[in-house]
């Protein structure tokens, strides 16, 4: 099938997410027939390295064949059951084994990063009624943070693109200053900006910590916010402004988690252990959809009970599917068997010395950062439409770039290799030049 055909009938029966589908009269959808390892294959042949793990997911490339045959291994053995009142080896295993990893004692498994938020934010607040406070069931969440875009997600995400629609819908919580970096007076460090985020932050819970249930961040990167990053610093002052105030700390590392930051979790770095913990994206590889929130046994405890209303009132019908439960316990092989931490941090450094430099050094780009396998620098005076002229002059190039706003990022499958950095650099190169020539 061509691309035209492909095309063609995709706009005239799918409703494509977080997109205004009439820009695809002058912007084409790129019809994907296949993959292979960190490439794209369109219908007509062309190929284009994925620099977005295909928004976040994919850790180990497409058409990796030990998850795969996890997947075909279990879809001999039992596609799904469900979870009420039933249980299965493979969610028990991966429960068991995220468990030991995180140090956070019970999962509980959804379908995606913003039914994680949900769950998170409801288990916080049910937690505290449990234990004979209704009244704190508010939320504290960092300036330019993203959760998801249900309804108790959007309540914690200062993108006003998502937010600003729904508004009537959305409850409101307290936004307290983000610790992104970028905001360094002069003469300050990273350091000394999380120090005054924090001490923001403590404002805030000081005011107001009897109704607040929980503070909710993304650890080390806020993605949407156009991969601000921050020093770990932030993340022990703010487990110990919780622990103070009697706040739970829930870390959505949804985006982050599985090495994306250079450890296996974000919240190592930081040498703290969050109440709540949310997973996806990369929690299969990027290749079924699945999330789970890890709690601590304090917050498991206070629902234990014979009362069916102190019990956690939240259900999906494919809660810990087999099949994607399979593909994570392969993905957690691949990061023992590979050694692909330490491997990811060679690459990294080898990366910022080598191909990356050259966009660190380019006259337009400010604030060139990385953490683990992450990579970004904001283009100053971007033109218009930079993010969809930046994306079309890629794929002439052959990579999939998806800037947020001004912001151009990698964020790529590990099994990328050296040749391959080689020519996402210059290909980047080619298609920023040639966009802010134009």
């Amino acid at each position: 099938m061509s691309n035209a055909s492909l095309l063609a009938r995709s706009l005239a029966a799918v409703w494509h997410p977080c997109t205004q589908m009439q820009h695809h009269e002058q912007l084409p959808l790129l019809p994907i027939t296949g993959g292979d390892g960190p490439w794209l294959i369109d219908a007509d042949g062309r190929r284009y390295l994925d620099a977005v793990s295909s928004w976040w997911v994919n850790l180990f490339g497409h058409n990796e064949p030990r998850i795969k045959a996890a997947i075909t291994a279990q879809l001999e053995r039992i596609e799904h059951v469900m979870l009420a009142g039933f249980t299965h080896e493979p969610v028990v295993e991966l429960s068991e084994r995220l468990g030991a990893l995180t140090g956070l004692g019970h999962a509980f498994y959804g379908s995606d990063g913003a039914s994680a938020t949900e769950i998170a934010l409801k288990m916080a607040a049910h937690y505290w009624r449990n234990r004979g406070q209704p009244q704190k069931n508010r939320f504290v969440y960092l300036q330019d943070s993203y959760h998801g875009e249900t309804l108790g997600a959007l309540s914690v995400t200062d993108v006003p693109i998502f937010r600003d629609a729904y508004a009537p819908l959305i409850r409101a919580n307290f936004m307290v200053m983000s610790p992104d970096a970028r905001q360094a007076q002069e003469g300050e460090t990273a350091a000394d900006v999380a120090e005054r985020a924090a001490l923001a932050l403590e404002t805030t819970l000081a005011a107001h910590h009897e109704e607040i249930a929980a503070l909710i961040v993304e650890p080390l990167v806020q993605g949407a916010a156009g991969m601000a990053m921050y020093d770990a610093q932030y993340l022990r002052r703010a487990r110990a402004l919780c622990e103070r105030y009697g706040v739970l700390l829930i870390a959505d590392e949804i985006a982050v988690g599985f090495g994306r930051t250079g450890t296996l979790f974000a919240c190592e770095q930081a040498g703290i252990k969050p109440d709540l913990l949310c997973l996806s994206k990369g929690i299969t590889g990027g290749y079924l959809p699945l999330a789970v929130v890890l709690s601590s046994d304090e917050i498991y405890t206070a629902f234990y009970d014979q009362d069916v209303r102190r019990g956690f009132l939240h259900s999906h019908s494919y809660t810990g599917n087999p099949l994607a439960c399979a593909a994570a316990l392969a993905t957690l092989d691949i990061f023992a068997s590979d050694d692909v931490l330490t491997t990811n941090r060679a690459k990294a450094a080898r990366w910022n010395a080598g191909p990356f430099a050259a966009l660190a050094s380019h006259p337009r780009i400010r604030h060139w950062r990385t953490q683990g396998m992450i990579w970004a620098g904001d283009v100053s005076t971007a033109p218009a439409g930079f993010a969809r002229r930046l994306f079309l002059a890629g794929l002439q190039q052959g990579v999939l770039l998806r800037p947020i706003g001004s912001t151009l990022y990698f964020m790529p499958p590990y099994i990328l290799r050296d040749a391959d950095a080689d020519r996402l650099a210059q290909c980047t190169l080619a298609a920023l030049n040639t966009v802010l020539a134009e």
